[in-house]
């Protein structure tokens, strides 16, 4: 999976001489938290969020009225407080690239880009949804997690079994584990019973660390 089939295409954006007033404005109606801040050309030149826009306002311990706050934060412009360092990615990026840059640098989005002008943006909810449909959430089917040993065929007999009851993987994902041994495989299939789910690992003399009908 690329980054170019699970990005937001087309995200809502702003310029740089918008007024913070305005951005804050534009997050509350469209709900979203984040808007890539972009030039005339397209080009991308910084990110501003929700966070940033909090602290672009007042503490709590000042002493001016409401009316003055909302002049000064009308008067403040988005490249004031944006961040201007930001971290993207390409279109033709894979997915998990995107997911482990946003682990590691602790953020929520990462915009795409080609040739500096942005095409789109990758979210948590982009990736919320990629996960639900790499589970085959929406499906019904018998969801098995197994402890197998890292090494070649060690899945080859439960979907030779699968297959042998025309049962059909619709999700198949593996996990890296703290005993580097061993993997995590989750696994779910339809057109099978749980029962006869169960005769398999039993067949083959393997034990799940869980399964059930999802």
């Amino acid at each position: 999976m690329i980054i170019r089939n699970v990005m937001t295409r087309n995200p809502y954006i702003i310029s740089p001489e918008s007024s913070v007033t305005e951005a804050k404005a534009l997050m509350s109606k469209k709900n979203i938290s984040k808007l890539p801040v972009v030039d005339k050309a397209n080009r991308l030149v910084g990110i501003i969020t929700k966070n940033d826009l909090a602290k672009a306002g007042p503490s709590d311990a000042t002493t001016l009225d409401m009316f003055e706050i909302g002049y000064l934060l009308s008067k403040l412009t988005v490249s004031k407080v944006m961040v201007k360092d930001v971290v993207t990615v390409s279109e033709n990026e894979v997915v998990e690239e995107a997911a482990r840059i946003m682990v590691d640098r602790q953020i929520g989005c990462i915009p795409v880009v080609e040739n500096d002008v942005l095409v789109g943006i990758v979210t948590e909810s982009d990736l919320f949804h990629l996960f639900t449909d790499m589970f085959c959430a929406g499906q019904k089917g018998v969801r098995a997690a197994l402890v197998l040993d890292d090494k070649p065929g060690q899945f080859l007999h439960i979907t030779e079994e699968i297959a042998r009851l025309n049962g059909n993987i619709v999700s198949l994902v593996t996990q890296e584990l703290e005993d580097k041994t061993k993997r995590l495989i989750t696994v779910k299939a339809t057109g099978i019973t749980l029962e006869q789910f169960r005769e398999i690992l039993s067949k083959i003399q393997l034990t799940a660390d869980d399964i059930r009908v999802v």
